[in-house]
């Protein structure tokens, strides 16, 4: 039975959220701050679904501080949110969201992105567990990245698209094909979105940024360094 942590200020949505995730089979836990969320996370909970207006810390503060976590980091995070704006989805988005879903909230489509969100823990599980290109070796299974044999800390959405690219070096790689991959054919994400999370990889891999080649008008590539 997998555990869902289910965070939420406001307890008419938290307990009807709760029922319908229980009444599909997972078990759940609650929260209805930030920082009562922070103490919850002793319990490895498989998934969490934040809100982002809650208070004492709020959604954004909290996925933060879970993907600052080594035992945490590769932790999926759902965002419940009353917000629209591309601002605040690339925000969550940087820190490593790795859905939205706005509210008012369909029970069936949470649910859905839930099992969505579990089911690629289990396909990445299965791939190939080490990635080496040039000086980036890539352990998937401990979810670890080292760059000239030092780990370096990348947040879930970095780590998955970095992985994409090293599984595919040399090959051109288009907008459409790594939002399919890496994020999901049943989650909106605009263009932009890569764009920022590969500004966010080149600062980390610094001189060996120029391994990720921009292919103008197309996508990107991943150049193929023994």
């Amino acid at each position: 039975m997998k555990k869902i942590l289910l965070v939420d200020d406001e307890k008419d949505i938290l307990e009807f959220l709760k029922y319908n995730l229980e009444k599909e089979g997972f078990a759940v836990i609650t929260a209805n701050d930030g920082e009562e969320a922070i103490s919850l996370l002793k319990e490895k909970p498989d998934l969490a679904i934040l809100d982002i207006m809650m208070p004492k810390l709020n959604g954004f503060e909290v996925c933060a501080k879970i993907r600052g976590d080594k035992n945490t980091a590769s932790l999926p995070v759902i965002f419940l949110t009353a917000k629209s704006s591309e601002q605040d989805e690339i925000k969550g988005l940087e820190l490593g969201a790795n859905d939205f879903i706005q509210k008012p909230i369909s029970p069936l489509k949470l649910i859905a992105r839930v099992k969505t969100n579990l089911r690629k823990i289990v396909l990445h599980a299965d791939e190939k567990a080490i990635l080496s290109v040039g000086p980036i070796v890539i352990d998937k299974e401990k979810y670890k990245i080292f760059l000239n044999n030092d780990e370096t800390f990348f947040p879930r959405k970095e780590f998955e698209l970095l992985s994409y690219l090293c599984e595919n070096p040399g090959k051109i790689l288009t907008r459409s094909a790594i939002l399919q991959n890496v994020w999901g054919s049943d989650i909106y994400v605009v263009d932009r979105t890569i764009d920022v999370h590969i500004r966010k990889i080149r600062e980390k891999l610094g001189a060996q940024s120029e391994m990720i080649e921009t292919i103008k008008g197309v996508g990107y590539r991943m150049k193929n360094v023994s």
